[in-house]
């Protein structure tokens, strides 16, 4: 009788397993939600994502100096001077990925202590 019942069940289970197996294969994709993942995709091209390295945030013509101090020292390097009410902040490079802004802020601490990495 115990080997009976024990058949049944292992039976049972293998049964609501291919099923669920087979559930899983017949999902269809939505139109909708691949159309929303090419807008992000080209929004993402467009306005882009990443980091960059914030080297000041306060006074006006600090933030100028700043901003001059490092473009003698890294010229070359993308630098974005904005207003914020009430402050000011230097922005450095365009990063991917963390890493590579991480890498960077490592050389730019050399010089430039109080910088931090920021999203975009």
């Amino acid at each position: 009788m115990k080997k009976i019942s024990l058949l049944i069940t292992i039976l049972f289970l293998f049964a609501i397993n291919i099923i669920d197996v087979n559930a899983q294969e017949n999902l269809t994709e939505n139109k909708d939600i691949t159309s929303l993942i090419e807008k992000k995709r080209t929004y993402n091209k467009n306005h882009g994502t990443g980091f960059r390295i914030q080297l000041y945030n306060g006074l006006e013509r600090t933030a100028k100096s700043t901003r001059s101090r490092f473009q003698i020292e890294y010229p070359g390097v993308y630098t974005k001077l904005t207003y914020k009410a009430p402050e000011w902040k230097i922005q450095v490079g365009n990063y991917k990925t963390r890493l590579h802004a991480d890498r960077a802020l490592n050389k730019i601490r050399e010089k430039f202590s109080g910088a931090i990495v920021v999203p975009m």
